[in-house]
């Protein structure tokens, strides 16, 4: 029975990290012109608090006062902080310098798990994570001919943070996940991070050109707001109820790098 419910864990993290792959090439779709990076943050927090305070409908649960602060902190880190450096950082640099950095989340959540909830480090952990790493940098710079022309210092810094604050989301709410469905943890997290993102987001959103809006952005915004968006911070807290942080950040190395730097040639690489 305990390995059927790791089973179900590598599953939603496996959908988790394939839809976050696609979303590197639908984010910079969006990020041509169409929307601001702060356009793209606050439609995926209005949408997702929308979403999941429906779906709390179905069960209501009672969340303590000690258990909503952490709630709190993992929307600063795994919401706010995440996405909001990671499409800064995405309008600035290029997909393949995203992925590359992404590969750094198992190695921050390794060495956070091990600080703050005591999570074993053993040798065979440690070299598992770092080969994996260095696998998905060899596999992702030779698709590219080792050539990145697009990349920026201040965009793959961004990035960067984005994967900290991941990594510090993963290890802050592992235990308040345990004690509350998934609905209920992301239905508090959107709300927090859609109210502190408001005032800054109506005057960029209402200079939006919606009519501009073509069959194909229509469809990645779609694809933004329920694929990368609501699925995937649906299945993340059923992925912390069963597997360790560690092994969470680990699939980071599945998503695929969809990016085509030359109209000519087609390449799908599993990081």
């Amino acid at each position: 029975m305990k390995q059927n419910k790791k089973t179900v864990g590598h599953i939603a993290l496996l959908f988790v990290n394939i839809f976050f792959g696609i979303n590197l090439s639908v984010s910079k779709e969006l990020l041509d012109g169409t929307l601001s990076p702060l356009n793209i943050n606050f439609l995926r927090f209005l949408f997702g608090t929308v979403a999941f305070w429906m779906l709390s409908i179905l069960k209501h649960e009672k969340v303590s006062n000690k258990d909503m602060l952490l709630l709190f902190a993992g929307s600063m880190l795994g919401l706010l902080g995440n996405q909001i450096f990671f499409v800064q950082g995405l309008s600035r640099t290029s997909i393949i310098d995203a992925s590359i950095i992404s590969t750094t989340v198992p190695i921050i959540t390794m060495i956070l798990s091990a600080m703050v909830l005591k999570e074993p480090l053993t040798w065979v952990k440690a070299l598992g994570v770092f080969t994996g790493a260095s696998g998905a940098v060899f596999l992702v710079i030779s698709s590219h001919g080792g050539s990145n022309p697009s990349g920026n210092i201040t965009g793959d810094l961004l990035c960067f943070m984005s994967a900290l604050s991941f990594s510090a989301f993963l290890v802050v709410t592992k235990n308040v996940t345990q004690r509350y469905s998934s609905v209920t943890v992301m239905k508090w997290m959107f709300l927090f991070a859609c109210i502190l993102i408001l005032p800054f987001s109506t005057d960029e959103l209402t200079a939006v050109h919606w009519e501009s809006f073509d069959s194909n952005k229509w469809f990645s915004l779609g694809f933004l707001l329920i694929f990368a968006t609501v699925i995937p911070y649906l299945l993340i807290p059923v992925g912390q109820k069963l597997l360790r942080p560690t092994t969470q950040a680990m699939y980071n190395y599945v998503q695929p790098n969809l990016d085509k730097p030359e109209p000519k040639r087609k390449k799908l690489v599993f990081l």
